[in-house]
């Protein structure tokens, strides 16, 4: 399968220096964050330090209110932590930025606007040349399979076909790092599936580097070349795990043993994290 065209701004800019290729594209050092609160001082995140290298697909897996979507907040400059620091390519990242690309739970997507024409709104929205994209647009929403939807509005697509929309928005300018903030989990269990492979197929067309939030073991051990979980009030990482996976990767992979042995050993690790809490209800791997 062919590789997806470079967009225009990337084309322009040219191959990185070996040197630049060579360091972690995204560097978390020591990071804290605390919220105040009625009750006092709230630590969302109480240290967390992570490198995440250029093409690396890393989740950040653990249930509900462990920090992990804060994390990603602070990642994708949303969020100023209290302590520590954040670097996208050697530079602090202290503001949202335009190399950037993030995608949150819903697809958020301007009922007004045709397909086409979201994909395209962040390239107007920085003021870029749009017929340039167009073709980067439309080459995009083949890929995702929506290539025959280009004139339709979001109320005329179903749940799995908006987050596809949203995918490619979010790569239309060609983004360093792409920010996912459980982007499937409003979705039916078929339709998430679906867009697993989806997404797979993507990454390993484009090349991108992927930090994914998720709850779902069986999602994070699926996609990702190493799963990061959170666990503990106030949260901290308490295991950075390589996935033994080849790619490409489709759902078959998920009834094999080594598989079912990865789900446990991450399904045990949240539960310790968490004392013990999550037992019976995470039973079903998600």
């Amino acid at each position: 399968m062919a590789a997806l065209a470079p967009s225009p701004a990337a084309a322009a800019a040219g191959t990185k220096s070996a040197a630049s290729a060579a360091m972690p594209l995204v560097r978390i050092a020591d990071v804290e964050k605390v919220y105040g609160g009625r009750q006092g001082p709230v630590r969302a995140v109480a240290s967390a330090s992570l490198d995440v290298a250029r093409g690396e697909f890393v989740s950040l897996l653990g249930p509900s209110g462990c920090g992990k979507s804060t994390l990603l907040m602070m990642i994708a400059g949303l969020e100023r932590p209290t302590r520590g620091a954040i670097s996208l390519d050697g530079s602090p990242v202290v503001t949202p930025r335009r190399d950037i690309g993030i995608i949150f739970q819903d697809a958020t997507l301007l009922p007004w606007k045709t397909v086409e024409e979201n994909v395209l709104f962040p390239v107007r929205i920085l003021k870029l040349p749009v017929e340039r994209y167009r073709e980067r647009a439309r080459e995009l929403l083949a890929m995702v399979g929506l290539d025959g939807f280009l004139r339709h509005k979001p109320a005329q697509l179903s749940g799995g076909m908006r987050q596809r929309v949203a995918i490619c928005r979010a790569l239309i300018h060609d983004p360093a790092i792409l920010l996912m903030d459980e982007p499937f989990s409003a979705l039916d269990a078929i339709t998430r599936d679906q867009m697993n492979v989806t997404l797979s197929e993507i990454m390993e067309r484009t090349g991108k580097t992927v930090i994914f939030v998720t709850h779902s073991i069986r999602e994070a051990a699926f996609l990702s070349d190493r799963v990061v979980v959170m666990g503990g009030r106030p949260s901290r990482i308490i295991l950075d795990e390589p996935m033994p996976f080849g790619r490409p990767r489709r759902l078959d992979i998920e009834e094999t043993p080594a598989f079912g042995q990865m789900v446990r050993r991450l399904r045990l690790t949240i539960e310790e994290g968490h004392g013990g809490a999550m037992s019976g209800r995470t039973g079903g791997g998600e």
